[in-house]
């Protein structure tokens, strides 16, 4: 019995092990990666290795040779640990020993048959038929368009998804090895290819998905759907950018693409992920200190982050005094952040973007998934409402730390409360190949007080809609409407006559339609409007309870428009060098109903030098303010593995905090630009090289920057910022620079993997 349970395990793995190793192959190369030679082993013949890169990711290969597969790979791992069996069309890299493919006569004391005299075989077929299917669809010939049309090139367009769950898959690369061309996939996990009509082979690779091939004849231009299927690997590495040369070929500065999946096995405080906390150990973000919110960006402030969440602005992205994240971990799907080479279909923020996408929903089956923490517990339900046409989402998350203080023995936690909670729905629905409508909405609650008699409470909900139209294969847009809506109250009622409560609130409304045209492999053109509306409730302060003998303080609503036209386009002028060129025009108007002090000129604002009060009408402009925002990104490529990169970008910000703190407090006032307070204006220039050592084992990057900025907000000493009806008079507009270097040094896999920055 000892015997048999370890072959039982291992026939889990290797199902029907026998060998076939007659497939003779050619390979010259030197001083190469083992990935390299498993690629040119792949390419000529149907075999498939299976490895660890662990182990493999030290090993050099130098060879010059033509026999079979198995021949050529006992010859490259001669001189190592690692071991090499072949079953079919499958090769197994082992460490230290080999598997046996095929059992001793006597492995049981006596051959054991069945009725038919045939050796057993246990029946793991499942794996083997998603090898058998993924092998067949990539011999397969897709023929697309039809042929006899003019000209002598071709779009291919289309969507590449996640076979498991039906969701489209970011940042996936879709590469023509006969031209040597490729595109990467949007949010939408859309991609247009245009190439010579005839046959080529496409090769699709995206970070934690298995790389596949396709072989097309491209008649015209038609439509082709891929699906790419999981990559599960038992290595708990953590990796950053989308693709291991994203880094170095990618055109804009300053950018980090953060992977959930492999997120999540990185080091959380009291079993949460939060993107935060790993957005604080890349290089040039700051945290404002322990127990607090936000974080500082090249010298930025908190408020000078633009955070988006499925295209709806979050103006406070955390829980719990920055102890955990706004964003539920079990239901994102990427993370990009934007330091510098911010492209022109961003807009609204000086300093930083960090845009945050949710799944939308298992198009294939119905999963739930949940946890617990020691102060938190967390549930998701995500589904087909029908088959590969609609889904649906729902998550929740909450907080028992309420009743763990009332568990404690101190009265002052039995005093205390400290809670949230926060819930995503979303829903997805395909119309068919040209249209889709994605629905999201999100609602979290904050309530903390900490031994006394006044409550904190502060909540976020926010919303979107989007739909996507495909006009054409290299023509499609995405429409969006969007709401924001955060506020805080502040109640004390220990004393009944002295009781009151204080409030604020900031509401956005905003729409886009954004537009992209594939010109072709080396040209793509983006462009948009935009609009947002603001009204803000700088705050107020009411009696609470019929005792109260507070006098009631409530400032004037504002109320502001924003709209912005913008367009871009990425061209590859060479092969080693790419340039972005793309110029945003925004215009701002501070708007009625409002009364409006008037100064003197000749001396310092304040309440005695008030001359009089304009009123204007509802709708009617108080103050304007337009600008063009310049951007431009390069790239250059030093041979294969180094690049230099340049880029320069302008950035307004119409809205602006008031806070006398560097930390994203509850109880901070968010005020629009009037005629005295003007808006924010950055320049940033950005300067980097980035490097693959090691056959792309390590990476390395540096950048330098220089920001300036004008008409940041400052204060006067001893500034009143709770309801102060002439806040004016206590604001300045002042001048800021940040300048610095960054450096980053990664090990994407491997046993030791993370970085240093």
């Amino acid at each position: 019995m000892k015997r048999i349970i370890p072959f039982l395990l291992l026939s889990l793995f290797f199902y029907r092990v026998t060998a076939q190793d007659g497939q003779t192959v050619s390979v010259n190369l030197t001083n190469a990666s083992f990935e390299q030679f498993v690629l040119q082993i792949e390419k000529q013949s149907p075999f498939k290795v299976f490895y660890k890169k662990e182990w493999t990711d030290s090993l050099s290969v130098t060879i010059n040779k033509s026999a079979t597969v198995d021949v050529i790979i006992r010859e490259v791992l001669s001189g190592t640990d690692l071991q090499c069996s072949i079953h079919n069309s499958q090769v197994f890299i082992t460490k230290d020993r080999g598997v046996l493919t095929s059992l001793p006569i006597d492995f049981f004391g006596t051959q054991i048959r069945t009725p038919s005299s045939k050796p057993v075989e246990f029946d793991f077929s499942d794996y083997e038929k998603r090898e058998k299917k993924q092998k067949s669809l990539e011999e397969k010939v897709y023929p697309i368009g039809v042929s006899g049309g003019a000209g002598t090139q071709a779009s291919v367009a289309g969507t590449i998804i996640n076979a498991s769950n039906g969701e489209p898959v970011i940042g996936a690369s879709v590469f023509s090895e006969e031209q040597s061309q490729g595109v990467a996939t949007d949010q939408a996990g859309f991609y247009s290819l245009t190439l010579q009509k005839g046959k080529h082979r496409l090769r699709i690779t995206s970070l934690g998905m298995k790389p596949t091939y396709r072989q097309i004849i491209l008649n015209g231009n038609g439509k082709f759907n891929i699906e790419m299927e999981e990559d599960v690997t038992p290595l708990k590495e953590v990796v950053v950018e989308s693709d291991r040369d994203q880094k170095v070929m990618g055109l804009q500065t300053g950018t980090e693409k953060l992977d959930i999946k492999t997120m999540k096995q990185m080091p959380s405080v009291l079993g949460e992920v939060d993107v935060l906390k790993v957005v604080l150990t890349l290089p040039g973000v700051q945290s404002v200190g322990e127990g607090a919110s936000g974080v500082n960006i090249r010298g930025g402030a908190t408020n000078q982050n633009l955070i988006l969440y499925n295209d709806a602005v979050v103006y406070n992205p955390s829980h719990l005094f920055g102890f955990f994240s706004a964003f539920n971990p079990d239901i994102l799907k990427s993370v990009e952040l934007y330091k510098s080479g911010v492209n022109a279909e961003y807009g609204g923020r000086l300093s930083a973007v960090l845009d945050v996408v949710s799944k939308e929903g298992n198009l294939k089956k119905f999963s739930a998934s949940g946890g617990i923490s020691p102060i938190t517990g967390r549930l998701m339900f995500e589904g087909p409402i029908k088959k590969d046409q609609t889904s649906f989402l729902i998550s929740g998350r909450s907080t028992y730390s309420d009743w763990l203080l009332n568990r404690l023995d101190q009265k002052q936690f039995n005093n205390s409360t400290a809670s949230f909670y926060d819930f995503n729905a979303n829903l997805n629905h395909k119309f068919n190949d040209r249209n889709s409508l994605l629905i999201s909405g999100y609602q979290s609650e904050d309530n903390f007080r900490l031994n006394s008699d006044t409550l904190y409470s502060y909540g976020e909900r926010n919303g979107a809609l989007k739909f996507k139209h495909v006009f054409s294969n290299k023509f499609y847009g995405i429409f969006t409407g969007a709401f924001s809506q955060y506020n805080y109250r502040v109640s004390s009622d220990e004393n009944p006559t002295d009781a009151s409560q204080v409030k604020f609130a900031v509401n956005q409304i905003n729409g886009k339609a954004d537009f992209s045209y594939f010109q072709n492999a080396r040209q793509t053109i983006t462009a948009g409007l935009q609009v947002t509306r603001y009204d803000l409730s700088p705050g107020s302060r009411t009696p609470l309870g019929a005792d109260s003998e507070v006098v009631p303080d409530i400032l004037e609503d504002e109320q502001g428009l924003e709209s912005a036209l913008y367009i871009g386009e990425n061209y590859e002028l060479t092969p080693k060098l790419s340039i972005y060129g793309g110029i945003r025009y925004s215009f701002y108007q501070y708007l009625g109903p409002k009364n409006v002090f008037g100064y003197s000129a000749e001396v310092s604002k304040s309440e005695t030098t008030i001359t009089d009060t304009t009123g204007f009408a509802s709708g009617k402009p108080i103050a304007t303010y337009h600008g063009a925002e310049p951007r431009v990104s390069a790239r250059y490529l030093i041979g294969k593995n180094a690049s230099l990169k340049f880029s320069y970008n302008r950035m307004r910000q119409y809205i602006q905090m008031l806070s006398n703190t560097t930390a994203i407090a509850p109880t901070d006032i968010w005020k629009l630009s009037d005629q005295y307070i003007k808006p924010q204006v950055g320049d940033q220039v950005s300067v980097g090289y980035y490097q693959n050592l090691k056959g792309g084992s390590l990476e390395f990057s540096t950048e330098v920057y220089y920001k300036q900025m004008k008409d940041v907000l400052d204060y006067k000493n001893g500034a009143k910022l709770l309801l102060n009806h002439h806040i004016e008079t206590d604001a300045v507009n002042a001048e800021g620079k940040a300048y610095g270097a960054e450096f980053m040094l990664k090990k994407p896999a491997g046993k030791l993997n993370g970085w240093l920055s």
